[in-house]
């Protein structure tokens, strides 16, 4: 199973190489790696570059915006499954590709995820939440629930039948998405019980009160464009949820 990888950047030369590593370390056999840049001004595109061929594909070019940069990623594509990699992130084991393509391949799904931990920006090895899924069924989005965005493989041909990220939402595209995909698709999935990626917090979603109100109401106006029937504790739900996973680490 070929897997794509699609990391979005845009002046991050403080990262960048840490999250290109834990890709291009992966024991996976075939993967291709596409790093789309958003016209980057501090050294970031250097960094990028000197790793020549080991990228598959290289696009540095100004957009709009995270969304814009990864669907045209999607674009250039060719792999069986597909997955997102953030500028800020890096995978927690050398082996989550193979896993990721064993767990699909055995379940026969069109998707998977998994855990994921959010570490210090300056310390990585410093714990700061432990985002703990659990497996999917149906009413767990009413409830709040949804899987770590940046642990989620959505094979490729799911993206060419339902569509890309919806560009109108500035923070809560990734949301759109699985809550299209899993919900109102039914897109198969499984669950795999082990961390897939470390994040360094800081995110924009949660970068200030205003961002957050920003993508509250978004995921309100995730759940309209649909055409699904929310609860109308959901969202708060799903604000309130992440409180557990802080006290968890406690």
């Amino acid at each position: 199973m070929k897997i794509s990888i699609i990391t979005a950047v845009y002046n991050n030369r403080k990262t960048i190489r840490n999250c290109i590593e834990s890709v291009l370390a992966q024991s996976h056999s075939s993967i291709e790696y596409i790093v789309v840049d958003g016209g980057s001004t501090d050294g970031t595109i250097e960094i990028i570059k000197s790793y020549g061929e080991k990228i598959s594909h290289f696009i540095s070019e100004q957009d709009k915006g995270m969304y814009y940069a990864i669907n045209k990623g999607i674009g250039v594509s060719s792999g069986d499954v597909i997955g997102i990699l953030h500028s800020d992130d890096f995978y927690a084991t050398d082996d989550i590709l193979r896993t990721v393509d064993a767990h699909m391949t055995t379940y026969a799904t069109d998707s998977c995820y998994g855990d994921l931990l959010y570490v210090r920006k300056d310390s990585t090895d410093k714990i700061v939440r432990y985002w703990k899924s659990c497996p999917y069924r149906e009413g767990l989005f009413l409830k709040g629930w949804m899987p770590p965005h940046p642990t989620f493989f959505v094979r490729r041909n799911i993206y060419e039948k339902y569509g890309g990220y919806n560009t109108s939402f500035r923070i809560a595209a990734d949301y759109e998405l699985m809550l299209r995909f899993l919900l109102k698709y039914k897109v198969s999935t499984v669950y795999i019980p082990e961390i897939i990626v470390r994040m360094r917090t800081g995110g924009t979603s949660n970068g200030s009160l205003r961002n957050m109100i920003i993508k509250s109401l978004e995921d309100y106006r995730a759940w309209t464009v649909n055409s699904l029937p929310r609860r109308f504790y959901t969202i708060p739900l799903k604000n309130v949820s992440k409180v557990s996973q802080f006290i968890s680490r406690s």
